[in-house]
C-alpha cells in the first residue's frame, strides 16, 4: 500500500482513472505542445527571421546555441505545461492544481530541494573546477540582463516537466496501478527516452537517456515520498539552473551559460565517468532530501 502522502496524491485522480483517458489525456497535451512550439517559431520567423536566411534559422533554434534560440526554445515549455491542465480538466473532469498536490506543501518542498541541491551542486562544480578548466561563455554583463528571463522561463520549462511526468502521468497511474514497477518505473522511462539526441549526444546519446531515467527514478519517489511535486520540480529547477545557466556542457544547450566545459557531450569517454560522478552527487542530494523531508 502507497504511503498516505502518496495516497493523497492521486486521491483526485481515483475518480477517472481509465487508461484509455489517460492515453486520450497524453495525446491532446501533446497536440497542445505541438501548436504551442508551431506557433511560437512561426512568430518568431515573421517578425525576426530575414527572408534570405533560409531554413537556418529553425537548426539555430534547435541548436540553441545563442540566448534568443534558447529563450525561445525554453517558451516552448509553456504549451508543455498547459497540456496536462487541459487533459486533466477535459477526460478527468478535475481542476489543474490538483497536478501539484496541497499548494503550501508545494512551496515548501520545492523551496528546500532548491536550496539542498542548489547547496550540494556547487560543493559539486568546486571539486570539478580543481580537474577542469572552465571556458567562457555568455558575456557576463549580457548574461546578468538576461538572467531574470532566463530563470522564469527554466522554472516553466521544469515546472512542465513534472507537471506532465510526475503530476499527471505518475498520478494517473498510481491511481490504476498499485505497483510502483508501473506508477515510478514507466514515467521514469518515459521521461529518459525523451532525452535520446544522438544528434547532439553522439556515442553519449545513451548515457545522457541513462542519466535522466535515474532522475525520473529520484523524481518519482521524492513526489511519492512527500504527496506534491515540489520537491521534484525545486531538484530538477535547481538541477537545470546549474547546467544551462552556469555552466554548461558543449553540445548542448548552451546559448544562456556563463560558463561552458573544456569537452563536448559527444565526448562518450569523458561523459561517462562524469556522469558517475554527477549521479553520486545526486544520488547524495536525494537521500538528504527524503530525510530532510520525510513525513
Amino acid at each position: 500500500m502507497a504511503n498516505p502522502e502518496f495516497e493523497a496524491f492521486i486521491a483526485p485522480a481515483r475518480a477517472r482513472p481509465q487508461i484509455w483517458r489517460l492515453i486520450v489525456g497524453l495525446i491532446v497535451a501533446l497536440l497542445i505542445y505541438a501548436l504551442t512550439v508551431f506557433g511560437l517559431f512561426f512568430l518568431y520567423w515573421v517578425y525576426f527571421v530575414e527572408d534570405e536566411a533560409g531554413l537556418d534559422w529553425a537548426e539555430n533554434i534547435v541548436d540553441a546555441s545563442d540566448p534568443n534560440s534558447l529563450l525561445l526554445l525554453l517558451s516552448t515549455f509553456i504549451g508543455m505545461a498547459l497540456g496536462p491542465f487541459v487533459a486533466v480538466w477535459l477526460l478527468h473532469k478535475r481542476g489543474p492544481g490538483t497536478l501539484f498536490g496541497r499548494g503550501a506543501k508545494t512551496l515548501r518542498d520545492f523551496t528546500i530541494a532548491v536550496a539542498t541541491v542548489g547547496t550540494i551542486l556547487g560543493v559539486s562544480v568546486f571539486i570539478w573546477s580543481f580537474r577542469y578548466d572552465a571556458l567562457p561563455g555568455l558575456g557576463f554583463s549580457t548574461w546578468a540582463t538576461l538572467l531574470p528571463l532566463a530563470l522564469l522561463l527554466v522554472l516553466i520549462q521544469t515546472g512542465a516537466e513534472e507537471i506532465l511526468f510526475r503530476g499527471y502521468l505518475q498520478q494517473q497511474l498510481g491511481a490504476r496501478f498499485a505497483s510502483p514497477l508501473v506508477w515510478l518505473i514507466l514515467p521514469a522511462f518515459l521521461f529518459g527516452i525523451v532525452h535520446y539526441d544522438p544528434a547532439s549526444a553522439g556515442d553519449s546519446a545513451w548515457i545522457v537517456v541513462g542519466s535522466a531515467a535515474f532522475f525520473g527514478l529520484i523524481a518519482g519517489d521524492l513526489t511519492a515520498r512527500t504527496g506534491s511535486i515540489g520537491a521534484a520540480w525545486g531538484f530538477h529547477f535547481a538541477n537545470n539552473v546549474m547546467a544551462l545557466l552556469f555552466i554548461s556542457t558543449q553540445g548542448t544547450l548552451t546559448g544562456l551559460a556563463l560558463y561552458l566545459t573544456p569537452y563536448e557531450v559527444s565526448d562518450a569517454a569523458k561523459l561517462g565517468g562524469l556522469i558517475i560522478y554527477d549521479l553520486a552527487f545526486m544520488v547524495g542530494a536525494w537521500l538528504l532530501l527524503r530525510r530532510i523531508l520525510r513525513p
